[in-house]
């Protein structure tokens, strides 16, 4: 701008959006070799435990049965005493933990929760927990970008994007997808596309993954034949894997929750939980060494056509077992590279079958298995442009795009109508938080109505005319007023209810409250719940609702305001982060 065309060049670097690029790319910087600390980490952990750091497809055969229990046993034992006497949130996939952070602390998470993330990932995934590495990752990332901010002192509406950049760089150095990094933060992390947010991110993505690609090479992370649409009769079989893997998306979710459900339910210390774990999943491991760790070994497999139909299709069942074992028990790591295993095993099943019935109008297999990876991605993390761009990104193959978006957009659109919730959100909602409402429910879950509601309230009786009606509304400055019959509320009149009457003078006697109020009436008790209030105030569309006395008929005692119940909650709020402050 001409008036800026004097300003010295030091000044500019000094302005807060060109300070907010430089401390992306520290961010990237330092997630891109906490992605490279971690990768090297897991193999010495795999080691430790197994005493090689190959694919265990190559060795299975080699690992004595006690062995294949004990280790993942052991494991759970360590990732249990770490979660539970160092860092909580180091427990199951991060990703939620990221999400409220963003949603309720204003970015801020506990300095602490990288390293923890860290070590526990690695001990799970290296001793057999049937995990990804991208959850921990983005948690790493996230944990980085939230302590350069709070270490800068970076104003709480950029600490989310700070967050987010960390986030991003965490995927992009895991899959080697900076695309698909921005994209995760964006879409599921940030759930923002504006300019202040995109260009940090894309910088701090775009440095992890050269520091990445500096150490492990730049390749994709599958090497596939190259696939095509065969003919346009295959559109409607990828219409329907849409389905198929939308279907085997919500199985894991559900199974997941109930198991964790189960481990919660066992009355023994937590930290025992991931070993119990542990020896349920070595079991597991002992029958199908497939579901070990991340599994890209048998993925592989089943992309280039080198695998069964019967074992493809058990693998998807044994592998939304492993993984909710590993994770429901307490273990931690990611549900991405599960949810890609399952897609992968979900398609390649699929591709055998309708190949086998229409061999020259459908491709080979392995490219129904690479599109229902990103189906079963975008079905669990209903993150569509995500699952997309992560597949091309870790393939380099383009001629597959049309069947991935449509697969993708399928399963995401039917998984949301059926259920809400994604996997990320589900964990926060089962906690009593509300994403898409920016609340922590469980707050306004402990405090009643009775505590905060407004006990000066204006009521009429119901034969009051309208001309005193108008006269109370005048003089209350109320925007509500309440009609009842001896203390019994049987109305409520708004002051639009009576605008359309104000200029007919000839009515002012003739009607009185009763004629003109609201009998259809949302109420509430002293002894309800602030969230269940906010819900029905939110449901209805109104800004206040009458609180009545439990158990007597309708004696009217109060009103609740959704203002009140904004300060009530933001108050809890503040009182709750300083409690949970190291």
């Amino acid at each position: 701008m001409p008036e800026n065309k004097g300003e010295p060049l030091f000044k500019r670097l000094k302005r807060p959006n060109v300070q907010y690029l430089f401390l992306a790319i520290i961010i990237g910087v330092l997630a891109g070799y906490g992605a490279v600390l971690f990768k090297y980490l897991l193999k010495f952990v795999q080691w430790v435990f197994y005493q090689n750091t190959g694919d265990i497809l190559f060795f299975a055969d080699t690992i004595p049965l006690w062995v294949k229990i004990v280790m993942p046993t052991a494991g759970g034992l360590v990732v249990g005493l770490v979660v539970s006497y160092f860092a909580s949130e180091a427990k199951g996939h991060g990703v939620p933990e990221v999400i409220q952070a963003i949603a309720l602390r204003g970015g801020r998470i506990r300095k602490r929760v990288a390293a923890a993330k860290i070590f526990a990932s690695a001990v799970t995934i290296g001793s057999g927990g049937s995990v990804g590495r991208e959850g921990p990752m983005v948690q790493i990332g996230a944990s980085i970008g939230s302590s350069i901010g709070q270490l800068f002192k970076i104003p709480g509406v950029h600490m989310r994007t700070m967050v987010g950049c960390g986030a991003a760089a965490g995927i992009a150095a895991t899959f080697n997808a900076p695309i698909a990094g921005v994209l995760f933060a964006l879409e599921i992390i940030i759930g923002d596309f504006g300019v202040m947010q995109f260009s940090p991110v894309v910088l701090s993505s775009v440095t992890a993954t050269a520091i990445s690609r500096y150490y492990f090479g730049d390749f994709p992370h599958f090497s596939i034949p190259e696939y095509a649409i065969v003919s346009n009769w295959e559109y409607g079989f990828y219409l329907l894997l849409g389905i198929v893997t939308g279907f085997v998306a919500l199985t894991f979710t559900k199974v997941l929750y109930l198991l964790e459900d189960g481990f919660d339910a066992i009355p023994i210390p937590d930290w025992i939980k991931p070993a119990i774990g542990g020896a349920l999943l070595g079991c597991v491991f002992a029958i199908f060494p497939e579901v070990f760790g991340v599994g890209y070994g048998a993925m592989n497999l089943s992309l280039t056509n080198n695998m069964g139909l019967w074992l493809m299709f058990i693998l998807v069942w044994a592998k939304i077992l492993a993984s909710s074992i590993t994770l429901g028990s307490g273990g931690s790591g990611g549900i991405f590279a599960p949810s890609l295993f399952m897609g992968c095993m979900t398609g390649g099943a699929f591709g055998m079958v309708v190949h086998s019935m229409f061999p020259a109008h459908t491709a080979m297999p392995g490219a129904y298995a690479l599109v229902a990876m990103g189906g079963l991605v975008a079905g669990t993390t209903y993150a569509p442009m995500t699952a997309i761009l992560i597949i091309f990104e870790m393939t380099s193959d383009y001629s597959i795009i049309l069947p991935l978006m449509l697969t993708c957009i399928t399963a995401t659109v039917m998984n949301s109508t059926i259920q809400r919730a994604s996997i990320y959100t589900t964990k926060l909602l089962r906690r009593g938080i509300d994403i898409e409402a920016g609340r922590d429910r469980h707050l306004l879950e402990h405090i009643k109505v009775g505590e905060i509601m407004t006990k000066d309230v204006v009521a009429i009786p119901e034969f009051m005319p309208l001309d005193q009606i108008i006269w109370t509304f005048k003089t209350e400055n109320a925007p509500y007023i309440h009609v009842v019959n001896e203390e019994r509320l049987t109305g409520i009149i708004s002051f639009r209810d009576i605008r359309t009457l104000l200029h007919e003078e000839g009515l002012l006697q003739l009607i009185i409250a009763n004629d003109i109020s609201t009998r259809d009436l949302v109420t509430v008790s002293t002894n309800d719940t602030l969230q269940s209030a906010l819900d029905k105030i939110t449901d209805r569309g109104v800004s206040q609702l009458p609180v009545l006395i439990p158990g007597k008929e309708r004696k009217l005692v109060g009103t609740l305001t959704e203002s009140a119940i904004n300060s009530a909650y933001n108050s809890a709020l503040v009182k709750d982060e300083i409690l949970s402050e190291d």
